[in-house]
């Protein structure tokens, strides 16, 4: 196969994959303004209906987390296209069961499913990871972050009007989208490992504890793996704080923080999508890495301070360096993985994610309750901001020193 030949097919491996992710995103996306309206349905109070909403958002997060990093390992033997076909019918089969769930029992059925095989994520990236250079990986994990954002920018707002019409319909039209995937998949996605490059499937790989902890035990990139877990943790609670800290300091409405949401959303994907590259070229990945961290850290701490709704936006546009230290801090934990272990790193890596998920809201939710009865000009009200703050300087600290110590082991092995 010539270089040209060979890039273009690279290209539109590439392109389903980031395809694949965005339907996923958006079919996950629509529900969101819908799902928490329709458990209520089920339940006779407030109480109850903020209880088991709570306990339905816990047990996907969960399930994910249990299941991740078993998927992902499967695709280093099996291939990631097997893997990737049985996440898009098991996302329709989840959503079919939302949408004619007769009571919460099985409202539960459909999460419980959908927590079990939403890997698309993890194995899409180590779909990616196959298929890319070794140079081009970070932007490669970048268009993922960018699919990921703008599937779940339109996702909300089209479930919101599809909500409008019907509380079911939003569920049958993500089972439609996530059909539409598995068969475009079937049809017309080729297979991105080699039978030559897969691995064994390790009875260890199904915890995934075991997985965590292998990645913790690897020396060489444990400083970047405890990185990215102090990230995504307080990116977590930020995720699930926002709506409830801007009501209670600025009285923002949900159209309010639908449009501050969006451009959150949008200025990830313009980064990801088109100016990762330049950034990489301009500050290296390392570097990269620790200046957007630390835009992040400063911008979590001027959130949790902000006295005027028409701050967030500012700080938003000003924190545009942040979204590229994820890629960055990605393709780099890529780079030092072999080529037969990546599905199991993505899947632990996500995994991460998966218990934060789980944990952060929990976390964020009891200290926002704590604060919730100061008055909206009380700077303990952003407690939780301040926290994500915390956590990401202390991921920035981890992350210096262990690019130190390696570009100091690199001289003096040189």
């Amino acid at each position: 196969m010539s270089a040209v030949a060979a890039s273009t097919h690279s290209k539109g491996n590439l392109n389903f994959v980031l395809v694949s992710i965005f339907i996923d995103m958006l079919g996950i996306g629509i529900i969101v303004p819908v799902l928490p309206i329709l458990v209520g349905q089920y339940v006779q109070d407030r109480e109850l209906h903020a209880l088991w909403y709570g306990i339905l958002g816990a047990t996907f997060g969960l399930l994910q987390f249990i299941f991740m990093p078993m998927l992902g390992a499967i695709s280093d033997r099996v291939g990631r296209r097997p893997v990737l076909l049985y996440s898009m019918a098991g996302m329709c089969i989840n959503f079919l069961a939302t949408a004619l769930a007769p009571n919460l029992a099985c409202l539960f059925i459909g999460r419980v499913i959908g927590g079990m095989s939403s890997a698309s994520m993890s194995v899409a990236s180590a779909y990616a990871s196959d298929i890319s250079s070794h140079d081009d990986r970070s932007k490669s994990f970048g268009k993922i972050g960018a699919a990921f954002g703008l599937g779940f920018i339109c996702g909300p707002m089209l479930g919101g009007l599809l909500g409008d019409v019907d509380l079911h319909l939003p569920f049958f039209v993500a089972a439609a989208l996530s059909f539409a995937n598995f068969v475009y998949g079937y049809f017309y996605v080729p297979e991105s490992l080699p039978e030559a490059q897969r691995g064994k499937f390790k009875l260890v790989s199904i915890n995934p504890f075991s997985a965590l902890a292998k990645l913790v035990r690897r020396d060489e990139i444990r400083g970047l793996v405890i990185t990215f877990a102090l990230v995504t943790g307080a990116q977590m609670m930020l995720q699930s704080t926002w709506v409830l800290f801007t009501h209670f300091r600025f009285g923002w409405s949900p159209a309010q923080n639908g449009a501050a949401l969006f451009c959150v959303g949008l200025a990830a994907a313009v980064v990801q999508a088109g100016l990762l590259g330049i950034f990489i070229r301009k500050f290296g990945e390392v570097r990269l890495a620790l200046i957007g961290l630390s835009s992040g850290a400063i911008t979590y701490m001027l959130y949790g301070l902000a006295t005027q709704g028409w701050m967030m936006y500012v700080f938003i546009l000003c924190n545009l360096l942040s979204f590229a230290a994820g890629p960055a801090l990605q393709g780099i934990v890529s780079k030092a993985t072999p080529p037969n272990e990546q599905g199991e790193l993505m899947g632990s890596l996500q995994s991460i994610s998966s218990l934060g998920s789980v944990v952060m809201p929990l976390v964020g939710g009891a200290i926002l309750s704590a604060v919730s009865h100061l008055p909206p000009s009380d700077w303990r009200i952003g407690s939780t901001f301040f926290v994500c703050s915390a956590m990401q300087a202390i991921g920035i600290y981890v992350a210096w020193r262990y690019f130190r110590q390696h570009h100091m082991a690199a001289q003096s092995s040189a």
